[in-house]
C-alpha cells in the first residue's frame, strides 16, 4: 500500500519503496489489527488489557499516518452510527451522576466509544483514490492475524504441551482452541474476518499479483478459506459455524463478485464438512476430544445459559422500563435482583447487543440509540451494496461482527470494536468520480491535517502511561520482590484514575468487615461481583448494623449455588443441629426485598 499514484497495484509489499509518509499507517495496522488479538502475555487481574491497549495504539498511529499524509478529506460526516456513538458517550459520561457509576468505568466507556467514532470518521474520510489501498492493507493485516491464529489453534488443539502461556495461550477448554484472546468465539470471529479479508485480496487481484498468476491466486484463496474454516471447527464456536453459512450466502447472492470468488465462498460449506470428517476421524484414532461435536450433540443450536440470561435481562427491563439499570450497571443490577432461575455463573453482559443497550439505558433512550444505529447500519449497508466490491467486503466485515454481537459482546473489546468501526467507515467511503477505483496523479480532495495527526499520536503515546498506571494494580495481586505492604499497595492502586476499582476489590475482600471494606465493596460492585465479594460485602453490612441488607445479599448469593460459599453457609446447618438459639446472620432470611439502587 503506497497511497501514492504510481501504480494500480499498490499494497503493503510496496511500502519499502513508498514515501515514508505512510509508515505510521502501516505500523498502526500491524499493531492494531494483526498483533492486538495475538498477544498472549497478560498480568493479573486483566487477561485482555494489553490486547486492547495495542488496538488503541494501532488506531492512533493509523489515524496519524493518514492525516499527516493528506489521505483524508476534511469535515464531519453525519451518519446514524456516529450519532448513536455520541449518544452512548453522553450516557456513559452522565452515568456517575445519574446512577453512581464510578468515573473510571465512565471514562473507559467514553474512550472506547469515541475511539470507535474516530475510526468510523477516519474510514469514511479516506480520499476516493486511496480507499481500495487502505482496505487492501487492512485486509492483509487481518489475514496475517488469521494465519498466526491458525498456528495458535493447531498448537492448542494438537500440541497443547507447546502452549507456554506467554506466546501461545493455554486452552482451558478440552477439545477446543481459544486463540490468544482465550475465548473461542473471539477466535472464530477473527477467523471469519480473515475469510472476508481473503475474498477482497482475491477479488482485488492482490493474491494474483503476489503469486504471479490468477490461478495461483485462486488456489491461495481456497487454501486460506480452508485453514480458517477448519480452525473455526477447532474453536467449536457455534457462532463461527453460522458465520461459515453467511460466507456461503454471500457468494450466492453477490452477483458482482467474480465467479471464481463466488464458487470459493460456496465451497466453504464443503470445507466445513471435510474438516468435520477429518476431525471425527482424528478423534476416533487418537481418542482426542472434539469440542464441536460434543457441543452440538449436547446443547444443540442454542445455549441454555445464554437463553436464561436473556430471560433475566427481559425481567430486569420489565422492572425498570424507563430508566433501565443505568449505563454499565447490568451486572450490578442483575446480581442484586432476585432471580431464582438465574444461571449459576456470574455475567456482566446480556450476550446480546440490543438487549444490553435496552436494559442499561431504558426503553426511551435505548430505542432511540438502537434506532440511530439501525438507521446508520441499514443506510450504510444499502450504500455499500450499491457500491463496489470494496464497500461490500468492508460491509461484510461489519456483518460478521454484528452476527457475533447477537450472542456475545465482542464490541466491548477494543480489538474488535475499533477495526469494525474502521471497516464500517470504509464501507461508506466514496468511490472516484466515475465510480471506479482509478488512481489519479495525486489525491484530489485530501490535505494534511496536523491537529488530527497530533490526536492520533497522543492516543498512541497515552498507552504506555496507561500500562504504568495498571502496574499499580498488578503489584497488588502479584507483588514483585521487595514490594511494599499490601495496605500501601492497595492505597496506591486506589489512586489510579482508570483501575481503582480493582484495588477496591482487594480492599473489600481483605480488610476486616467494616465501613472501609463496605465502601470499597459498593464501589467495586459496579465493576465485578463474585462469590468472594458477595460474602465480604454481606459481612461488612452486618458489621455496620445493616443486617437485613446483609441477609438479602446472602439470599442472592444462594441463587448461584457456588461451592466457594458452601463452608460459610454450612455454619447454618451446624447451628441448627446444635439447637442454638442465636444464629449467624447469614442463616436468617431478610425481612424485605431491596432494590439494587438501595445497595449502592
Amino acid at each position: 500500500m503506497t497511497f501514492a499514484a504510481t501504480a494500480p497495484a499498490a499494497d503493503l509489499s510496496d511500502a519499502a519503496s513508498a514515501p515514508h509518509r505512510q509508515l505510521l499507517t502501516l505500523i498502526g495496522l500491524l499493531l492494531g489489527v494483526t498483533l492486538a488479538p495475538l498477544v498472549a502475555y497478560n498480568q493479573t487481574p486483566s487477561a485482555t488489557l494489553y490486547n486492547q491497549l495495542l488496538a488503541f495504539a494501532g488506531l492512533g498511529l493509523t489515524v496519524a499516518g493518514l492525516a499527516w499524509s493528506g489521505s483524508l478529506r476534511a469535515g464531519w460526516r453525519v451518519d446514524g452510527v456516529s450519532l448513536g456513538l455520541l449518544l452512548m458517550t453522553a450516557a456513559a459520561l452522565a452515568a456517575p451522576s445519574m446512577n453512581g457509576l464510578p468515573w473510571s468505568m465512565a471514562l473507559t466507556s467514553a474512550a472506547m466509544l469515541l475511539g470507535a467514532l474516530l475510526a468510523v470518521q477516519t474510514g469514511r474520510a479516506i480520499t476516493p483514490e486511496l480507499r481500495d489501498d487502505l482496505l487492501t492493507a487492512f485486509c492483509v493485516a487481518l489475514v496475517g492475524a488469521g494465519l498466526l491464529s491458525v498456528i495458535v489453534s493447531v498448537v492448542q488443539m494438537f500440541f497443547p504441551a507447546l502452549a507456554d502461556g506467554t506466546f501461545i495461550a493455554r486452552s482451558g477448554l478440552v477439545g477446543r482452541a481459544v486463540g490468544n484472546m482465550r475465548q473461542p468465539n473471539h477466535l472464530a470471529s477473527l477467523l471469519m474476518w480473515a475469510c472476508v479479508a481473503s475474498v477482497w485480496l482475491a477479488q482485488g487481484e492482490w493474491l494474483a499479483r503476489r503469486l504471479g498468476s490468477a490461478l495461483l491466486g485462486t488456489l491461495a484463496l481456497y487454501l486460506l478459506l480452508f485453514l480458517f474454516v477448519f480452525c473455526v471447527l477447532l474453536s467449536a464456536s457455534r457462532t463461527g459455524m453460522i458465520g461459515v453459512g453467511l460466507l456461503a450466502l454471500w457468494g450466492a447472492v453477490d452477483a458482482r463478485l467474480a465467479p471464481r470468488i463466488r464458487i470459493a465462498l460456496g465451497s466453504t460449506l464443503v470445507m466445513f464438512a471435510v474438516g468435520w470428517a477429518l476431525l471425527e476421524w482424528y478423534t476416533a484414532v487418537s481418542h482426542h476430544a472434539f469440542g464441536a461435536q460434543s457441543r452440538v450433540s449436547d446443547e444443540g443450536a442454542g445455549s441454555p445459559t445464554r437463553l436464561a440470561i436473556l430471560k433475566n435481562a427481559v425481567g430486569l427491563l420489565q422492572r425498570y422500563p424507563l430508566t433501565g439499570a443505568g449505563w454499565g450497571d447490568f451486572n450490578f443490577a442483575w446480581t442484586l435482583t432476585p432471580f431464582p432461575d438465574r444461571p449459576v455463573a456470574f455475567f456482566d453482559h446480556t450476550h446480546n447487543l440490543e438487549m444490553q443497550l435496552l436494559v442499561e439505558m431504558g426503553l426511551p433512550l435505548g430505542l432511540l440509540t438502537l434506532g440511530l444505529l439501525g438507521w446508520g447500519l441499514w443506510s450504510g449497508f444499502a450504500r455499500a451494496v450499491r457500491g463496489t466490491a470494496a464497500t461490500r467486503c468492508a460491509a461484510m466485515l461489519v456483518a460478521m461482527i454484528g452476527l457475533h454481537s447477537q450472542f456475545e459482546y465482542p464490541l466491548w473489546y477494543a480489538y474488535f470494536l475499533l477495526p469494525a468501526a474502521l471497516a464500517f467507515g470504509l464501507s461508506l467511503a466514496e468511490s472516484t468520480p466515475d465510480g471506479t477505483t482509478r488512481k489519479h496523479d495525486a489525491p484530489s480532495l485530501g490535505k494534511r491535517r496536523p491537529l488530527l495527526t497530533l490526536l492520533g499520536l497522543a492516543i498512541a503515546a497515552l498507552m504506555p502511561l496507561v500500562i504504568a498506571d495498571y502496574l499499580r494494580i498488578v503489584h497488588i495481586y502479584a507483588p514483585p520482590a521487595g514490594a511494599s505492604p499490601l495496605e500501601d499497595r492497595i492505597a496506591s492502586g486506589q489512586r489510579s484514575p482508570l483501575f481503582s476499582l480493582q484495588a477496591d476489590y482487594a480492599e473489600a475482600t481483605v480488610l476486616p468487615p467494616g465501613e472501609l471494606a463496605l465502601d470499597a465493596a459498593r464501589r467495586t460492585g459496579h465493576h465485578l461481583i463474585d462469590i468472594r465479594l458477595l460474602m465480604a460485602w454481606a459481612k461488612s453490612l452486618n458489621a455496620v448494623g445493616e443486617t437485613d441488607k446483609a441477609r438479602y445479599l446472602v439470599e442472592r448469593l444462594r441463587e448461584f449455588h457456588n461451592s466457594a460459599s458452601d463452608e460459610w453457609l454450612a455454619e447454618c446447618e451446624e447451628v441448627a443441629s446444635l439447637g442454638a438459639a442465636a444464629k449467624p446472620f447469614q442463616c436468617e432470611p431478610p425481612q424485605r426485598e431491596y432494590g439494587f439502587r438501595e445497595l449502592r
